[in-house]
């Protein structure tokens, strides 16, 4: 505290039978107050600017949560400040913060320091609720709320005890430089020294699909001494381990739920295939390829192809990718010092899009490929092939890579019946498959943008070519591919986006580190872990070549388990696991695994068994079927934290013979599937049925107050009559409509929708017609009032 502001305060001591405290002032202030929190009164301007962000935009404000603090209990002291002064009047006190509150300087300089007007709101709130509730007040402000009273100090003079009420519960406001420093991503070749200590040659092998640029970077990979390759997917990491071994190279696999090592020591070959997110950044290589180079622009995994971009440290780096990753990859080897060499290829077979559309599943031929993007249509086709005596496999997202790869081994398998493939675009990468033709069930794909809001538009044209350059493949039977849709609308939108040119990727992704949250967290550590990444996310700041990947998932998973006490670095952990966050059985196993880490008990392999319910039994039906891809997916999440908490999670072994077995399970349903839809429509029909009738009964009875029960009755058994076959011994024809695949479950249900709609609307139209013939009987009856 300031000499001059010592003397104030002494002047304004009230006298009269408090003077005699005068002499005890000096130590009484020692002892309780210490500093004043910054100059009092009136606060130079210059003095406001300085706290304030200078350059930097605005920090988004809802992003900040007021921490709670709690109002001051009594003091085993005593109020020292009613000693000293007077006991405040808590009347007097509540005008006093209504007037500050209404001082418009008071807003201005709050603004200064970062309180814009939703802060100030909430930051004077928590202050008032602070003075009023508290049993006892600290000295400074007990002494200059009693001079306010009695006008010996102004209203602004509290000013400085609100500023420090208001940083404690927005911690953020006195650090945001330090924050802004933390979240400078704007130089990121910076974060990898050692890729920086070397000089690297580019190249760039560019081109379509099928137009062998993967196979070329492939032979540099295994030409070399030393290598890693960086795939998207564990199928193709898992391809090009059993490609390298096969030729006499050994080589390692890394994924985030396996690793395998050739060396039975346990010895690191000098060869290593790996998904994209698991590669090494301080580990020398002689040559590295990181494949699908312009998934760099992921709104979600664009970060992993970034860094292993700019932080591999190999002497030569092999990218595979589309065209439109060209300029971007050159703008940002230009900020490393590094050249790109480009190499272009063309496709090695032919690829023609129709000018007829497929229009009827009749048409269908050997080697055609339906392409949908949701599985019910999935479900919906592979019905209609089997009714027309045809056999098909099954490809999507979620079912494990084994089973995939089974159904594609089905598909491609010349003495096999199955002759048709129904896939989702997950065939769009990592699948050899045999395809004559692409059919595109619908254009209309469900995504995620970059602020995590899902769309539905159609796709773009690197995915459809991406998806139509599976057609004809150089390394299967068919020397030329060909596309089309089954729809005719749609024809005409397939051929526009095949011809539009692939627009050029302008920007890169990036992510926190751990390190870069921890650090967060020492600044902001009463924060939760889901509001950090909020923060870091609004602070950071990035050069147009780059962006924030969307961390949607991450929040999600933070969110989960932010109840469970956690240090930062397992809680950070634990939310970078990949899970499907809508499958409720994955997510709340996600949470039982971090409660029993919390509670320091190891998760073994018989505690798994017993909470997956093992063993299990073969799908019946689709939900089944899909319950089992969920524990399977489970399983994926023990062997992906037991790479990361060895001593928590000891039993990996186990659980990967326990996955193989259930993989079986599920190939078997797949293999099944027509047989578990047919079944799961059956229980759907009998269920609309159910409801049918019940909600036949209710509209009867509804309308048995407004319509003559025998016309009811009537009409009721006149639809029942034509809803039934006598023929079929009471088999319902909607029963049969749906067995014969002319009806789906939910066309059945719209129709009884819009059924029950006109009987309601009949029903009151004869309702009204009823009353109103009634009423003009009635007046016909009345006499003349004359």
């Amino acid at each position: 505290m300031s000499l001059p502001r010592c003397a104030l305060l002494w002047a304004r001591l009230p006298t009269g039978p408090q003077a005699g405290y005068r002499a005890a002032v000096c130590s009484a202030l020692r002892s309780h107050i210490g500093p004043f929190p910054g100059t009092l009164g009136r606060i130079p301007a210059a003095a406001a600017s300085s706290s304030a962000s200078g350059g930097s935009k605005a920090p988004n404000t809802s992003l900040f949560v007021p921490l709670p603090v709690k109002p001051q209990g009594p003091s085993a002291d005593g109020d020292v400040g009613a000693e000293l002064t007077r006991p405040l009047d808590k009347d007097e006190v509540k005008k006093i913060l209504d007037k500050f509150y209404k001082r418009k300087e008071i807003h201005k300089l709050s603004a200064d320091y970062g309180l814009d007007a939703r802060l100030f709101h909430q930051a004077f709130i928590s202050f008032r609720n602070y003075i009023m509730q508290s049993h006892s007040l600290d000295v400074d402000i007990h002494i200059v709320l009693n001079d306010i009273c009695f006008s010996a100090a102004h209203v602004d003079d509290l000013f400085p005890f609100f500023l420090r009420h208001a940083k404690q519960i927005f911690p953020v406001l006195e650090c945001k430089d330090d924050l802004r420093k933390i979240s400078d991503l704007r130089i990121p070749p910076n974060w990898y020294s050692e890729a920086r200590a070397i000089r690297r040659k580019i190249i760039f092998h560019s081109g379509p699909t099928n137009s062998g640029k993967t196979y070329h970077a492939i032979q540099k990979y295994l030409s070399a001494k030393s290598g890693v390759y960086c795939g998207p997917l564990k199928l193709l990491a898992h391809e090009i381990y059993e490609k390298s071994n096969a030729a006499g190279v050994p080589c390692d696999l890394v994924t985030g739920e396996e690793r395998l090592t050739v060396d039975p020591d346990g010895k690191q070959a000098a060869h290593v295939a790996c998904t994209v997110e698991m590669c090494s950044v301080i580990t020398p290589y002689e040559v590295a390829v990181i494949d699908e180079i312009q998934m760099i622009k992921d709104p979600a995994r664009g970060w992993a192809w970034t860094r292993a971009l700019l932080g591999l440290c190999a002497k030569e780096v092999h990218l595979c990718g589309e065209s439109a990753a060209i300029d971007l990859v050159t703008e940002l080897m230009y900020t490393t010092g590094e050249e790109v060499e480009v190499r272009n290829y063309d496709r090695l077979t032919p690829i023609s899009v129709l000018d007829r559309a497929l229009e009827s599943l009749d048409n269908l031929r050997p080697g055609d490929c339906i392409v949908c993007f949701s599985k019910n249509d999935i479900y919906s086709v592979s019905r209609q092939i089997e009714i027309r005596g045809l056999e098909s496999a099954v490809i999507y997202g979620s079912l494990p890579p084994g089973t995939k790869l089974a159904q594609a081994k089905k598909f491609n398998d010349p003495d096999d019946p199955c002759k048709i493939l129904v896939a989702t675009d997950a065939i769009g990468m990592g699948l050899n498959l045999s395809i004559r033709r692409i059919i595109f069930y619908s254009l209309i794909k469900p995504s995620v943008n970059e602020k995590g809001e899902k769309e539905m538009e159609p796709i773009t044209t690197s995915q459809a070519l991406q998806i139509a350059g599976r057609a004809g493949r150089f390394s299967s039977k068919f020397k030329g591919g060909e596309v089309t849709t089954m729809h005719r609308e749609d024809l005409n939108l397939l051929k526009d986006i095949l011809n539009r040119p692939v627009e050029p990727i302008r920007a890169a992704g990036l992510h926190p580190t751990a390190e870069q949250i921890e650090m967060f967290a020492y600044h902001l550590p009463d924060t939760t872990l889901s509001n950090l990444i909020d923060i870091f996310v609004d602070f950071s700041q990035v050069d147009g070549q780059y962006f924030v990947c969307n961390m949607d998932d991450f929040k999600f998973s933070a969110e989960l388990i932010q109840h469970i006490p956690l240090s930062l670095r397992v809680r950070y952990v634990f939310c970078t696991a990949p899970i499907n966050k809508k499958q409720p059985f994955v997510c709340s196993s996600l949470l039982q695994f971090a409660r029993q880490y919390s509670r320091n008990e190891p998760l073994t392999f018989g505690w798994l068994r017993r909470y997956i319910k093992w063993p299990l039994l073969p799908p019946k039906n689709i939900k089944d079927l899909m319950d089992l891809e969920a524990v399977h997916d489970v399983l994926d999440l023990y062997l992906w934290l037991s790479y990361r908490f060895m001593d928590m999670f000891p039993d990996a072994s186990f659980i990967r013979n326990l996955q193989k077995e259930l993989d079986g399970i599920i190939q078997d349903g797949v293999h099944n599937i027509t047989k578990l839809i047919k079944i799961s429509e059956t229980h759907k029909l009998l269920q609309l049925e159910s409801l049918s009738a019940g909600s036949q009964s209710r509209l009867s009875g509804n309308l048995k107050g407004q319509i003559r029960r025998t016309h009811g009755t009537r009409t009721q058994g006149s639809k029942a009559a034509e809803l039934k076959d006598p023929a079929a011994g009471g088999s319902s024809l909607a029963s049969r409509l749906v067995q014969q695949g002319l009806l789906t479950p939910d066309m059945l249900k719209q129709l009884e929708k819009e059924w029950l709609t006109q009987q309601t609307e009949h029903g009151k139209d004869r309702t009204e017609s009823w009353s109103n013939a009634k009423g003009t009987r009635r007046k016909k009856k009345e006499p003349d009032s004359d």
